[in-house]
């Protein structure tokens, strides 16, 4: 997942851009296959991990703070915003998944 507050930190790793390449068209006798990337649902149940993750890091700033066991605020409100973005786009995603299956199972055969 993107990293919303630290996407400028992304575009200086791509340093300088060269000539692109020319593309390829796949055979028609080819099919991509399954070990070439992750599958739907594993890409599902890790993004949801990763956001779980990114709420209970939060949590845990917020407990810092509350009993004094941190004065950075701006760090908390950094992750705790970080995980509200995260769980919105997560929202998101789900919403246009039931969307989709909803246009699928209204459809005529």
């Amino acid at each position: 997942m993107v990293d919303p507050l630290n996407a400028s930190a992304g575009l200086a790793r791509v340093g300088t851009l060269g000539p692109a390449a020319p593309a390829t068209s796949p055979s028609p006798t080819t099919a991509p296959s399954p070990a070439a990337g992750k599958d739907f649902k594993s890409f599902l149940l890790d993004s949801l991990n990763e956001v779980s993750a990114l709420q209970k890091e939060a949590d845990r700033g917020v407990e810092q703070l509350v009993t004094g066991e941190t004065d950075n605020v701006a760090e908390v409100l950094s992750t705790v915003r970080k995980a509200e973005v995260a769980f919105s786009l997560l929202m998101e995603i789900r919403n246009k998944l039931m969307d989709a299956y909803t246009e699928i199972r209204q459809m005529r055969v």
